[in-house]
């Protein structure tokens, strides 16, 4: 037993959380290479290590991945301290580099030198496609105005295939449940986000996020357009970029008569947080959303006007209307604040409504018993979910009304 027990600490000192391992970096001069401070690590590596999100074998295991930030020229690079050499029953070392080179895209460097060379033609790299919208940003840190430019493109722009093959890496990192996509389908159009800088006299691009957009058909003849991948880098993540990128993509298909309206695909919460933002943001102005008619509850009017300006379907208008609302109702007065909760219940109340329906079809094959305690439960359990989920609504709702009462 004693035998054991000293394996297995043994054994526990060469297992590395990959989280911590992994250190990623955005090279924009060559000083950055030894500034740790540049450095991050992944939210996420269970895609590449499995669920643990770790590896065995290895004493201060380094997992170097850096890109150049403008044309995201990758060097790899494993370090450690230890390896382990000898060989226990049913253990053994776990080949990175076999599991990485899955995700990593060839023509990575395996040395700073060759790495360094590489940067240094960031100079010429040029980002893809055509620039749709540009914005400033003021550095605080820096006391500097920073520039930003948002550019569409495709996969028959030249170079643009090898550049989102290593762009994409990013995603296993940060979404969780992320997945590559199938890039030689033309229905895919992509929106690039770029820092313009300049370096001895001439313009830089360093990339600071994307967002993927695949068009599908809607009967008889529009097109509905959905959101299926978006993501701000580390370094930029905060600043207000993603909020930029995402109105810049609405506001670019709001202007096509064939678009119907606008999704996303399975979004995260975060992603409804911002999408509500900004959504919240544009329908503010509209005659449909004056704070006089928010009070009379959502019309088909606000349906209307949103879904024909800026091509919202009616489930995200609805959601604006209760943003909106909350901005004019005093919360301290009962009588506004029992007419807001009842009619954002209603709204969370529908998948009830939907299930009862399917145990009314139930029913006549279940006891009377049996149909009165579940009955009790469902209540129960509807009340519940529907007191909790209002609080976190609101909650959620309050937040994007003090970012809007930024802007």
């Amino acid at each position: 037993m004693a035998n054991l027990l000293n394996l297995e600490k043994k054994l526990a000192e060469y297992k590395c959380d990959t989280n911590k391992a992994i250190r990623l970096k955005l090279v924009r001069f060559s000083e950055d290479l030894e500034d740790e401070t540049t450095s991050f690590n992944p939210l996420y590596s269970h895609q590449v290590f499995g669920d643990e999100e770790s590896v065995f074998g290895y004493k201060e295991l380094e997992i170097q991945l850096y890109y150049t930030t403008c044309s995201l020229t990758t060097f790899f690079n494993i370090k450690y301290a230890r390896k382990v050499v000898e060989k226990y029953d049913n253990v053994e070392v776990d080949n990175i580099e076999s599991k990485l080179l899955e995700y990593i895209p060839t023509g990575y460097c395996s040395s700073l030198d060759e790495f360094i060379v590489q940067l240094e033609k960031d100079a010429s790299f040029r980002p893809f496609g055509s620039l749709i919208h540009s914005y400033t940003m003021y550095d605080v840190k820096e006391g500097l105005q920073l520039n930003y430019e948002i550019y569409k493109t495709d996969i028959t722009c030249p170079g643009f295939k090898e550049y989102h093959e290593r762009l994409q890496t990013f995603l296993i990192w940060f979404i969780e449940t992320a997945s590559y996509i199938d890039i030689d389908d033309d229905k895919w159009q992509f929106f690039l986000v770029f820092e313009r800088y300049l370096e001895d006299g001439s313009p830089r691009f360093a990339t600071v996020g994307y967002l993927t957009v695949y068009n599908f058909y809607a009967y008889p003849d529009k097109m509905r357009p959905r959101i299926g991948q978006m993501l701000v880098l580390p370094p930029f993540q905060g600043e207000g970029h993603g909020a930029q990128l995402m109105e810049t993509v609405q506001r670019f298909y709001t202007t096509k008569p064939s678009i119907l309206d606008i999704t996303a695909e399975e979004p995260s919460e975060d992603f409804v947080k911002l999408r509500d933002f900004v959504l919240a943001k544009l329908c503010q102005e509209l005659r449909a959303f004056a704070p006089e008619k928010l009070g009379n509850g959502f019309s088909a009017e606000m349906a209307e006007e949103a879904r024909t300006t800026w091509k919202i379907n009616k489930h995200h208008s609805r959601r604006v209307y209760e943003i909106l609302r909350l901005r004019v109702t005093n919360m301290s007065d009962a009588v506004q604040s029992s007419q807001y909760r009842l009619d954002v219940k209603r709204r969370l109340a529908i998948p009830f409504k939907k299930n009862k329906k399917e145990a009314t079809r139930l029913s006549r094959l279940m006891p009377e018993d049996w149909l009165a305690q579940q009955a009790e439960m469902t209540l129960s359990q509807e009340q519940e979910y529907l007191e909790e989920t209002y609080q976190n609504t609101v909650e959620q709702y309050r937040h994007i009304l003090e970012r809007l009462a930024r802007i």
